[in-house]
């Protein structure tokens, strides 16, 4: 693997122009298969997300959450690879795939619950509507060892890697550039690729670590660690959702297989704060983002659509739903109440606990202590 500009794959042109270059033929056939209706759902998802986006930062700054991640500008990187991923895949997210959650069918409020702190995790990740989603991990790079534990079970367990690809099972595991230099992240490509897990390992390279250059991360590309565990690996332009789509698409079909571990630096940039809690302006220049706003997956995809013959009646009709959603995500946000204190028993333990129960009863007495002006 080299850093040459060449091995990074891209289809689509900052203008939308479809210009596959030297890298992305090998993905060509894939990608001419995707029909029309798969291409406007790619850019639905995108224009949509990024409504609901910024109507959750605008909630946070109106004192309804404590904290909020924006994914702006790594639209395409997310759902490209979340749409190349097959039902019975299962998805381990950082705390910034929003529209990864929302493909797979997590409700956008149940991430809201998490950052407005009325939830300990957010959704349960074992009910079938959430897509084998499991939870945000705030804890940087652990969910990188949880899923290649996970794959790695699938292996032992006989459900990857039988030749069936309707039954066959793969992991995907989002990180950014910053957990990339996590020991955890390591230690899980070690197990990984010792094992051959079916474990794909989608780095999104934003280039911000909060507010570390990703230049001072790494003196070789990110995508050069993954290979040096035995992982193939592949860079691609994270602003393009068709490039994304079909690197993802290859390497979970590999992994699902049974040839081990993949691995994808998709290079995108974060237009936004680190979090909301965090102030851009204090470490890079507006030079910087206007030339990453100029690559702007949303409208690079809009155009390739446009040129394709897309009709202007589509995109209205996606402004609309996209609006229609924040206002949903809004509404439904102030409508959220605060959880009650037998909340902090439940899912705990998977079993009941006598230490829990006897908890769980001291504090039935204490607050019956104060009813009828019983003393405090």
């Amino acid at each position: 693997m080299t850093s040459s500009e060449t091995q990074l794959v891209r289809v689509l042109e900052a203008d939308g122009r479809f210009a596959p270059n030297a890298a992305a033929e090998p993905y060509l056939s894939l990608i001419d298969a995707i029909s029309d209706a798969e291409l406007e759902q790619f850019y639905r998802d995108m224009v949509v997300i990024r409504a609901i986006d910024t109507q959750a930062t605008n909630l946070q700054r109106q004192g309804q959450l404590a904290l909020w991640p924006p994914s702006r500008g790594q639209e395409a990187a997310q759902v490209g690879s979340a749409r190349a991923a097959r039902t019975q895949d299962t998805i381990f997210p950082s705390y910034r795939e929003h529209v990864v959650t929302r493909i797979r069918g997590v409700d956008p409020v149940d991430i809201i619950k998490l950052m407005r702190g009325v939830s300990h995790g957010g959704w349960d990740p074992a009910d079938p509507k959430n897509g084998n989603t499991r939870l945000y991990t705030l804890v940087l790079g652990s969910q990188t060892l949880h899923a290649a534990g996970y794959a790695m079970g699938l292996t032992f367990d006989g459900r990857t890697g039988t030749g069936d690809p309707e039954r066959d099972e793969a992991v995907i595991v989002y990180y950014g550039d910053g957990a990339s230099s996590q020991g955890d992240v390591h230690e899980a490509m070690v197990f990984a690729a010792s094992y051959q897990a079916p474990t794909v390992f989608f780095l999104q390279n934003n280039h911000w670590a909060i507010s570390v250059p990703v230049e001072t991360q790494s003196r070789v590309p990110l995508v050069e660690r993954s290979a040096g565990y035995g992982i193939p690996s592949v860079r691609v332009d994270g602003n393009d959702v068709l490039a994304s789509y079909a690197v993802s698409r290859v390497a979970l079909d590999e992994a699902r297989s049974g040839q081990g571990p993949r691995a994808i630096e998709a290079v995108t940039y974060r237009l936004g704060a680190h979090t909301t809690s965090d102030d851009p302006t204090k470490y890079r220049g507006s030079d910087e983002e206007q030339s990453w706003a100029e690559r702007d997956p949303i409208p690079r995809m809009r155009a390739f659509l446009e040129g394709r013959g897309a009709a202007a009646s589509f995109f209205s009709e996606v402004e609309a739903e996209a609006a229609d959603a924040a206002e949903d995500l809004r509404v439904r946000t102030l409508e959220l109440t605060s959880p009650t204190a037998e909340t902090m028993f439940t899912h705990v333990y998977s079993e009941p606990h006598p230490l829990l129960e006897q908890q769980r009863e001291w504090l039935a007495q204490y607050e019956a202590s104060f009813e009828d002006g019983g003393a405090a």
